[in-house]
């Protein structure tokens, strides 16, 4: 075998490991998937939005709510019988206010009780789709966040903070369009955040979280923990299945050249374990 035959193998071998790698894992998660729907007797949706490798030279892609996303979920709704109860499993830094909007639609008109995991975070469009559950079970230390409209690289209520500063002749005509555009948007989305929660609350409660979550009184990275969402009166628990915890673990983040976490990977209880194996997280 000459040095051109070897050099061929080792650069079809290193192209073809990502996708090997990657049928692998979602073999992983499928089966781990029917574990729990049969434990739980429902139909377990993933969105899991995370830094992965996916592609054939291994190029980490970084991934949002889109209207792929909604697409098949929706579609996996459509599949589901009327009486069957449906899990999502959520992990998202938010995306199109479009996708999570229909998801959020299409969630709360099932029948049978949704329930949606966060085992870490669910910002934006993310928290706007956990907000139609009937019941949110986030892990003790997983946060939500705001649903205020952003144009651009801005909030919509910072636009509009503009006209309540400046004389209206002293601004120009982009910003006085933005600022029409942002009142329009903060409108939809509380609409849309009042419309999700009728039904699982009293109509005023749901008025003052959609008032609030959408109005721009945090930015929009502000984390809402466990304990403020029980507090804003949302459906929150904190029981989280194992195995919710066990598919985070199926969607590696990209392997860097210095890993930035390390900790030895065994439960400790009580004193340190004795084992001198170490562990990486990238």
């Amino acid at each position: 075998m000459s040095f051109m035959d070897i050099f061929w193998l080792f650069f079809m071998a290193s192209a073809l490991a990502p996708i090997l790698q990657k049928k692998m894992l979602e073999a992983a998660r499928f089966k781990l998937m029917r574990k729990m729907e049969k434990k739980r007797g429902s139909r377990v949706i993933a969105m899991i939005h995370r830094q992965e490798t996916m592609s054939l030279l291994g190029f980490p892609l970084v991934k949002y709510i889109d209207i792929h996303d909604s697409e098949e979920v929706i579609r996996a709704i459509r599949m589901t019988g009327n009486n069957v109860p449906i899990d999502l499993i959520l992990h998202t830094p938010g995306g199109l206010v479009l996708a999570a909007e229909q998801i959020a639609y299409a969630l709360k008109a099932h029948k049978a009780k949704v329930t949606v995991f966060i085992p870490h975070y669910a910002m934006s469009g993310g928290t706007l789709i956990a907000l139609a559950a009937d019941e949110i079970v986030m892990d003790p230390n997983a946060v939500l966040g705001p649903v205020d409209p952003q144009l651009g690289q801005y909030p919509a209520a910072s636009i509009l903070k503009v006209l309540e500063k400046k004389d209206v002749n002293k601004i120009d005509d982009q910003t006085l369009i933005m600022a029409d555009v942002s009142q329009k948007a903060i409108k939809q989305v509380k609409r849309c955040i009042k419309t999700i929660l009728s039904g699982r609350m009293p109509e005023e409660k749901s008025e003052e979280i959609a008032d609030l979550l959408s109005r721009g009184e945090w930015t929009h990275d502000y984390p809402i923990t466990f304990k403020e969402a029980q507090e804003l009166g949302l459906p929150v628990t904190c029981e989280m299945p194992p195995e919710v915890y066990q598919l985070m673990n199926l969607y590696p983040q990209p392997v860097q050249r210095r890993p930035s976490v390390q900790y030895v990977p065994m439960p400790y209880k009580e004193g340190n374990g004795k084992s001198n194996h170490g562990g990486t997280a990238q």
